[in-house]
């Protein structure tokens, strides 16, 4: 795609949200519904084309993915687009080589010719291929299908309806001192048709929402300003997440107000017009070791980087050096009982966690997704893996963490919902504060830079409250903690229960070459690591 073409679609300034073959519809053809019996059709189509070419294994993928955007200014409707991309997408072995081919000539003669390329690409690519591919079993699963469980579908919501929303959020920052006031809300429907020699038929219909926004605050007399981000979290949901239903808020110390399965985008706004305006007179921060409590808004990000990076398996393989990195965490740690992190560290890799980004029913490869263990009581025991690569951890079945961006491309290992298990032992945030004596309070995703290796990095956040012996007091401002990754896991001495438990995530986690995005979700409870270091990120230019 043409970076005006980009532009001109999207209008959105980041990438992942424009797909290959998109193009603008009206907003009622997001509401037209798929003819399965026809997917299915092409589907055979397909896999006959492909084995009479000579596969010894074929999946089809048909996928129709829409996007709508609506982009706010204070008072101004900047953009907003529906775009559909529709097409088919053919992988297969022969020759025990992989081939993909991918078309948007959805008709019989043009998925067969689709899976005749997939052949040989296959073949050509078995000339230079050392080993077979070597597949984990997978029995067919016949017809079946599966939905995101939502309530309100985001795409019937009329746009003036949403517009409205987000137009009324702005005007509010402003009235409650706000500079500048930028909302804008994504909606995602993935209608995805799986098929394979394996057997199976599977229809699955996939909602996502976010709702970020932006405020800022500017002293005039020095031209200074602050902002201030969001709090919401992208979610696996319906419109009923901006239903503001009290009982998913929760009071945090300090006077923060964070959200669950329901989000106030009007409160929350308020808040960030204060909070911003607060940054202007904040106290910068002490550079020195402190107690960290973490809220689940900042700490999905680290727990995204260092712990769900490292460990997928083809990076650990080296298979993404060239363009992510490697990890440290290679496959002897596994052998040697690495001790990631202290014994109340537990980490989970789920495909099914309600509500979360990344909750499918089956993969791009036709596994039934399920939940399983990365780290238990603080100790490397498995890693993130896919039908061809699971047989190298001596496993027979794949964790079903297969997933393409688009139908124009090939599947591959992605982060499932990698995630902290919250403590057994019963502790509010209140009570996790009480015992600090000197520390930091953080909330939100800020800045941050990570190594290849995923071992060390810096995270900073949107709000940091000093916590001086076991009460929450003053913002402070330009902190960022320093990490090594075993050492910070290590260093985790009380983790909430889950009564706390929150889901942070993104629709743009970056992987492969060509670069594909997946939306995935990272789950904890509020979180204390002792003795981290902070630094002051300020800086004179003078």
């Amino acid at each position: 795609m043409q970076r005006r073409d980009f532009l001109t679609l999207g209008g959105l300034a980041f990438a992942g949200l424009a797909l290959p073959g998109t193009r603008v519809i009206a907003a009622e053809a997001l509401l037209e519904p798929g003819d399965v019996a026809k997917k299915k059709r092409l589907a055979d189509t397909a896999l006959t084309a492909a084995t009479a070419a000579g596969a010894t294994y074929c999946d089809v993928r048909i996928g129709r993915y829409l996007r709508q955007s609506l982009i706010t200014r204070e008072d101004k409707v900047q953009n907003v687009v529906n775009t559909e991309s529709s097409g088919v997408g053919v992988r297969v072995i022969a020759q025990g080589a992989w081939g993909f081919a991918a078309t948007n000539d959805a008709t019989p003669d043009g998925v067969a010719a689709t899976a005749r390329q997939a052949v040989a690409i296959a073949r050509a690519n078995a000339r230079i291929q050392g080993k077979p591919v070597q597949l984990a079993p997978l029995k067919g699963v016949s017809e079946v299908s599966w939905r995101t469980p939502i309530v309100k579908n985001a795409m019937a919501v009329p746009v003036k309806e949403k517009v409205d929303l987000l137009l009324d959020a702005n005007a509010t920052a402003l009235a409650a001192g706000a500079s500048f006031a930028a909302s804008r809300m994504f909606v995602i429907n993935e209608q995805k048709y799986f098929a394979s020699t394996a057997g199976s038929y599977i229809d699955q219909d996939v909602h996502r929402i976010w709702v970020p926004f932006t405020v800022t605050v500017v002293d005039k007399a020095s031209g200074r300003f602050k902002t201030r981000d969001g709090l919401s979290a992208p979610m696996g949901m319906g419109y009923e997440y901006l239903d503001a239903n009290a009982a998913d808020k929760f009071m945090l110390p300090g006077g923060v107000v964070a959200y669950g399965a329901s989000y106030d985008l009007r409160e929350d706004i308020i808040a960030a017009a204060k909070q911003a305006r607060a940054k202007l007179t904040a106290p910068s921060v002490k550079p020195g070791k402190y107690d960290l409590v973490l809220d689940p808004s900042n700490l999905f990000l680290t727990i995204h980087e260092n712990v769900g990076h490292p460990l997928e398996l083809d990076r650990v393989l080296g298979y993404e050096a060239n363009y992510a990195g490697t990890s440290f965490a290679t496959l002897d740690k596994r052998e040697q009982r690495f001790q990631w992190g202290s014994p109340i560290v537990n980490f989970t890799a789920d495909k099914t966690e309600p509500r979360s980004l990344g909750a499918v029913g089956y993969d791009d490869e036709g596994v039934k997704t399920r939940r399983w263990d990365l780290v238990k009581d603080g100790v490397l025991v498995n890693y993130q893996a896919t039908r061809d690569e699971v047989h190298i951890l001596g496993e027979d079945a794949s964790h079903g963490c297969s997933y393409a961006d688009s139908w124009s491309s090939v599947q591959f290992q992605r982060m499932a919902n990698v995630s902290l298990a919250p403590g057994k032992a019963p502790l509010t945030v209140a009570g996790m504060v009480k015992d600090v004596e000197n520390g930091l309070y953080i909330h939100g995703r800020g800045s941050y830079s990570i190594d290849q290796q995923r071992y060390n990095a810096q995270f900073g956040g949107q709000l940091y409250f000093e916590i001086r012996n076991g009460q929450v007091t003053r913002q402070v401002e330009d902190a960022a903690y320093q990490i090594r990754t075993p050492e910070f896991w290590n260093a985790c001495t009380a983790i909430c229960d889950a009564r706390d438990f929150r889901l942070g995530g993104s629709f743009f986690d970056g992987k492969g070459q060509p670069s594909q995005v997946s939306a995935v979700s990272h789950g904890s409870a509020t979180t204390r690591f002792n003795g981290i270091n902070i630094i002051n990120t300020a800086r004179s230019l003078g």
